[in-house]
């Protein structure tokens, strides 16, 4: 008799891929490392991590670039995590790099053109030449032209033009010294996808990210917190309203949505019935021009 075929489910499908990804670049290159901000796609990005080594450690440092304005409840989820599982946590400050002189910060007060040469700088510090981050095609029009192996050349730049093939899942992870490669083991994502498998298997996110009471004011047709880093100006008065946030950055840029989202069950409902995707709905930075990301990334941006 025939044994019944099992047919994989789409998350497992999507699980199996990204842990084959993340074991490849393990296997490939000789000093990777994770991007971690405490987000939610970095999070799901550790939980892939952790089964793809598991009962060993994760075998790759993981990295944090700060800005400095980052929202308080996500940073201490970050040290939370980083204890709860023993990671080796490389921080780069933007801070401190402003503080040596080897970036300036913007007339607007925004950090997050500054976190590019950051980024660089603690790469090259630490030796790192492939960086895995949980960015998704989804997310933007740059991101989607980009390939799940992202050669980068000595200055950390990006040329969309100069990308490898990736055929039958083969990956190219050949690198010079000073180049290094991106990896985006959860390219073929979307935010649903990464909210039914947080659903699925139990990964623990920030309360940031499901609805909460919180002082914000309306810019551009986006509500953004009252706090130490992002103030209302006089014709931009402040009001309490149930919100949460479908990413997290820098608070100067990033922006709520109207929610009463508070259950992973809630916010499934909610990302279902979306039509913009989450940082056009709520980043600032990818507003400034139809290009926006495409330039940053060239320049080095993640």
């Amino acid at each position: 008799m025939e044994s019944p075929r099992r047919i994989l489910s789409q998350l497992e499908v999507l699980e199996s891929e990204a842990i084959y990804i993340i074991r490849e670049v393990v296997a490939e290159i000789e000093r990777p490392a994770l991007m971690f901000s405490g987000g939610k796609d970095s999070l799901v990005m550790l939980h892939l991590a952790r089964k793809a080594f598991a009962p060993a450690a994760v075998p790759m440092a993981i990295l944090h670039v700060d800005t400095g304005h980052n929202f308080p409840e996500v940073l201490d989820f970050r040290d939370k995590i980083v204890a709860q599982y023993s990671l080796n946590l490389v921080v780069g400050s933007v801070q401190d790099a402003i503080d040596r002189g080897t970036v300036k910060e913007e007339p607007n007060g925004t950090r997050n053109r500054t976190q590019t040469p950051v980024l660089l700088e603690t790469a090259e510090k630490y030796g790192f030449n492939a960086l895995l981050g949980g960015a998704r095609r989804d997310e933007e029009k740059a991101r989607a032209k980009e390939r799940i192996f992202s050669f980068r050349d000595e200055f950390g730049q990006w040329d969309p033009k100069k990308q490898r093939p990736e055929l039958w899942n083969l990956f190219n992870a050949r690198v010079h010294v000073g180049e290094s490669i991106r990896v985006f083991p959860l390219s073929n994502w979307t935010e649903l996808d990464i909210w039914e498998y947080i659903a699925a298997e139990g990964v623990e996110v920030p309360s940031i990210y499901y609805a909460h009471e919180r002082e914000v004011f309306e810019r551009n047709g986006m509500l953004f917190a009252a706090n130490e880093f992002c103030r209302p100006m006089a014709a931009e008065p402040t009001f309490m309203e149930s919100v949460r946030y479908r990413t997290v950055g820098d608070a100067t840029l990033t922006a709520a949505v109207r929610s009463q989202a508070d259950t992973v069950e809630k916010v499934l409902d909610e990302v279902a019935s979306t039509r913009i995707t989450e940082r056009g709905a709520t980043r600032g930075d990818d507003r400034v021009s139809e290009a926006a990301m495409e330039d940053r990334k060239k320049e080095g941006y993640f």
